[in-house]
């Protein structure tokens, strides 16, 4: 069974991303689920039609994205074919990285769950509402989409820290337990205080925790234009009903946006103290690429691959003459602040321009790589740049014995098999036998241990996360440690859900089990606590002009905002659409 509507941009997803979609089961959706995406519709697309950017709007019609129901995956990937973009369904949050490469294909992902009724203005856990009605619409401008697709290119490339890591899982539990109703109070306060801890002591950012705030600040709650007046353009509060109407006001300080954005941290269970604005999407790419030139993925170096040693995960280093080698570092032997020796531990592959190369794979190099990074010592040409004729000269030729002294006190002694290179024909790797390779007078390879293959190159240009060729390694390791939680079923909820099913059956034509008196009545009598569906009725009750019965339910209503004032203005609001915006659809 296909879980997953075709597109050529999902047929070309590597295996590593496609082990986090997940079929969109559109027949879990219930009544109520339809009905609190309805509301936020129709409130969003009323409200935000005066203060989102437009393409907003626009988007919302080029992407296919109805009020009246929750859109199905398969028919957003049909739509989103025709600007370049595809979606997938994903079960909550997902690894940075993972995020972020799939944007770097063009790929949505979109959190397939919705939010409970409870959680109607906002939820921490991305759902259907944030990712479809957030982040779908905007994507339909083609300078945004570039931004996006850009970021996750070049986000997937951020080096992470292990703290990282464990905070993606705290807060994908955070997450999980707010929005599952029945979770006690005091879980919450334990991972909402172990997310604190770990957000206090992160110590110095990664570039991963530093990539995340641009997004943040930008993506999921970025205002554009002008200062005084900004317009919505963030995924998070084109979703949150509550939060696109706060960010207006004067108690949310705006910020002209700059790199100082990714220094600047965000509680992801509070709404946001300040935003920043940009004056155009075109500026966005500016700072994108102002940070990236900060990035080990540009500067290389010594500090490159110390970030990789630190992030304990593969990475990547890229040498001057365009090898590559994968694999977890664990090692790095400097002088004077360069490198002068790299290691690996563990399965390594080699490559060159994202190929591995032919004999270099992780079968080969299966217990780790070391070697020299730098010019020969007292030599100011370095092996890459020589001549056939240096090469003979220095006695870098096929079955020669030689012995490399490098700067830094790497030596390299033993026989030369062959050498390797590349398509502008610089030598990237020569291979030796019975060879020994010494730090001053540690030893770093021994002959016993088969032939060592060195890597030429003179400096290490670039320093990145995860391998350089995506088949070199098997990456299909997710498990993620916790799972969405399903709301609870029970014969109350299921009374309900079926008294919400038929009120929509009224709205849309079809033959209704009972009368809307009758379905008022029952909620009424049954289910005091529930304010939407009272609203729903009120709405056709409107339409038909049953003033006596309409009467009945606005009393209700006023009732429930005088014993549930947390919900008066959720109230207010849906019953400002239906009375003042009866052209609302």
């Amino acid at each position: 069974m296909k879980t997953f509507e075709s597109n050529p941009l999902l047929d070309r997803l590597p295996k590593h991303l496609k082990q986090f979609i997940k079929p969109q089961d559109y027949d879990e959706y219930t009544p109520i689920n339809q009905a609190v995406w309805r509301y936020v519709m129709r409130k969003n697309v009323d409200y935000l039609s005066k203060v989102a950017h437009e393409s907003y709007l626009i988007g919302l019609k080029k992407t296919g994205l109805e009020t009246e129901h929750i859109p199905n995956m398969y028919g957003m990937n049909r739509i989103l074919k025709e600007i370049g973009w595809a979606a997938v369904a994903v079960d909550g949050f997902i690894p940075p990285n993972a995020f972020m490469e799939f944007q770097a294909y063009n790929v949505l992902v979109i959190a397939s769950d919705i939010r409970q009724l409870e959680h109607i203005e906002y939820t921490p856990a991305p759902d259907i509402i944030h990712e479809g009605a957030g982040h779908a619409p905007i994507i339909a401008n083609p300078e945004y989409a570039e931004y996006l697709r850009r970021f996750g290119e070049i986000g997937c490339k951020a080096i992470s820290s292990s703290r990282d890591y464990e905070m993606y899982e705290a807060i994908r539990l955070l997450s999980i337990l707010k929005e599952a109703e029945g979770t006690p109070q005091n879980e919450i306060d334990a991972i909402e205080k172990k997310v604190e801890d770990l957000q206090n002591n992160m110590g110095e950012l990664s570039e991963m925790a530093l990539i995340r705030n641009l997004h943040w600040w930008t993506v999921e709650y970025g205002l554009i234009g002008d200062l005084n007046n900004p317009k919505i353009y963030g995924a998070g509060l084109l979703s949150s009903i509550g939060e696109s109407a706060w960010c207006m006001t004067d108690s949310v300080t705006k910020i002209p946006y700059n790199i100082d954005a990714a220094y600047r941290s965000f509680d992801i269970t509070k709404p946001q103290p300040q935003l920043y604005v940009t004056p155009d999407f075109a500026h966005l790419n500016s700072v994108l690429e102002e940070f990236a030139n900060t990035m080990a993925l540009r500067t290389g170096g010594l500090t490159g691959i110390q970030k990789l040693i630190q992030s304990n995960a593969l990475g990547t280093i890229e040498l001057s003459t365009g090898i590559q080698v994968s694999g977890v570092f664990t090692n790095v032997i400097a002088e004077n602040n360069k490198p002068v020796y790299l290691q690996t531990t563990g399965k390594t592959a080699l490559s060159y321009r994202e190929k591995e190369l032919v004999g270099h794979a992780t079968s080969y190099h299966s217990e780790g790589f070391g070697s020299p990074v730098g010019k020969l010592k007292g030599i100011n040409l370095a092996i890459e740049d020589m001549s056939p004729r240096d090469l003979q000269a220095y006695a870098i030729y096929e079955g020669e014995r030689v012995t490399l002294e490098f700067e830094g006190n790497i030596t390299v002694s033993g026989k030369i098999i062959t050498g390797t290179r590349n398509i502008q024909g610089k030598i990237i790797i020569i291979s030796f036998t019975d060879c020994t390779v010494k730090h001053n007078e540690t030893l770093l390879f021994q002959p016993e241990w088969g032939i060592y293959d060195m890597a030429v190159g003179k400096k290490i240009v670039s320093a990145y996360s995860g391998p350089a060729d995506i088949n070199s390694f098997d990456l299909i390791t997710h498990v993620p440690s916790s799972t969405t939680i399903k709301a609870q079923k029970n014969s109350k909820r299921e009374e309900l859900e079926s008294l919400y099913q038929n009120i929509r059956n009224i709205r849309e034509g079809k033959t209704p089990v009972m009368s809307i008196a009758e379905t008022f009545n029952a909620v009424k009598q049954n289910h005091p606590k529930d304010w939407l569906l009272s609203l729903e009725i009120s709405e056709l009750l409107n339409k038909d002009n049953d003033t006596e019965l309409l009467q009945k339910v606005l009393i209700h209503l006023e009732k429930l905002k005088q014993t549930r004032p947390e919900i008066a203005h959720l109230i207010t609001g849906g019953l400002e659409l239906i009375f003042e915006n009866e052209n609302v659809n």
